[in-house]
């Protein structure tokens, strides 16, 4: 699989990576040896990158990470994690002796000395205009509890912000057919800056796959029925903050476009690699069969004008006007 260098951490990660988000809870109950068997996947079809958070099932998914590098050290995987969810959303709790102890958490989870790269966790807007905050990101690179830091962001005013920060290597946003404002500032300044792009998101939690209707039920604890409105977090998180019955008739519209052989899935993971300055697209994974589909999409053709044209029409017309404004 295509690799790519993940900004100003100057490491390579495969091109499309795995979200682990799903294994640790929020998408309904996975088996710790089903979340294995999807590593195990992933890596056997080039991935070299995961995504995970300390607040994934309250560090269960960075524990079934740690688990399968202890037994699989020679995977060459890249671990990025992320922090500050689970503390209450104040701006006065990203200080240093906080940072310490998320890290120190995330490292006995994952089973190393040194965290390859963490994100802060969408924290509150103010956090990314304190200079206090990157001074500590700084000393957590000194004290070798890490070895790069970035942000994950929910606008892209949050990401270009974060992109001005020096130390700053990565900055992971919602980046997909239904979610195009990142294109128009955030890539090209973080493609100036030297700074990685990680697409979160793209599949629109699972409505770019087309295989949602009407009358699809979601497990209660799944955030796909409990956060529609946001009423857990961030709305964008959950189906790209597109309304479930206006992404329904965008994902049949998006699907139509994919080339023959293509899956829509695929069409849209390859679709956001094409994006010129994206470092790597982390879609999650429930099962081997979807870990190796996504998997696939590097290895797609360029997707034709005729897609990056349609995709562009499909969001204007349906999109553009209730999730443009937001985020």
């Amino acid at each position: 699989m295509e690799q790519r260098v993940l900004g100003r951490t100057g490491r390579d990660v495969s091109v499309v990576g795995l979200g682990t988000w799903q294994l640790g809870a929020d998408w309904g109950d996975v088996a710790e040896a089903d979340a294995a068997a999807v590593l195990d996947a992933a890596v056997e079809s080039g991935v070299t990158f995961f995504d995970t958070a300390d607040v994934y099932g309250d560090g269960r998914s960075e524990q079934i990470i740690g688990g399968y590098l202890k037994r699989r050290p020679d995977a060459g995987v890249f671990v990025a994690t992320k922090m500050g969810r689970r503390a209450e959303q104040l701006p006065e709790n990203y200080v240093l002796d906080n940072f310490r102890a998320w890290n120190d958490r995330s490292r006995t989870n994952l089973g190393v000395d040194t965290l390859d790269l963490v994100q802060l966790h969408c924290p509150p807007t103010a956090v990314f205009a304190s200079d206090e905050v990157f001074d500590a990101l700084d000393t957590l690179v000194e004290e070798r509890r890490i070895a790069a830091y970035g942000v994950s962001v929910e606008t892209c005013a949050q990401a270009l912000t974060a992109i001005a920060r020096p130390g700053v290597a990565s900055v992971q946003i919602i980046l997909n057919p239904f979610r195009l404002k990142p294109l128009d500032e955030v890539l090209p300044a973080a493609r100036a800056a030297g700074v990685g792009i990680i697409a979160r998101v793209p599949l629109a939690s699972g409505l770019l796959t087309g295989k949602y209707t009407k009358d699809t039920v979601f497990a209660p604890d799944d955030h796909r029925s409990f956060n529609r409105h946001g009423e857990a977090f961030d709305q964008g998180e959950t189906f790209s903050g597109v309304d479930y019955e206006t992404g329904l008739a965008a994902a049949a519209e998006f699907a139509a476009l994919a080339p023959d052989g293509a899956a829509p899935a695929a069409t849209a993971l390859r679709w956001i690699i094409q994006q010129d300055g994206v470092s790597s697209v982390i879609p999650g994974a429930r099962s081997v069969a979807q870990a190796r589909a996504n998997a696939s999409a590097a290895a797609l053709p360029a997707l034709p004008d005729r897609v990056l044209d349609g995709v562009r029409d499909l969001y204007d017309r349906r999109l553009r006007a209730s999730v443009h404004g937001r985020w």
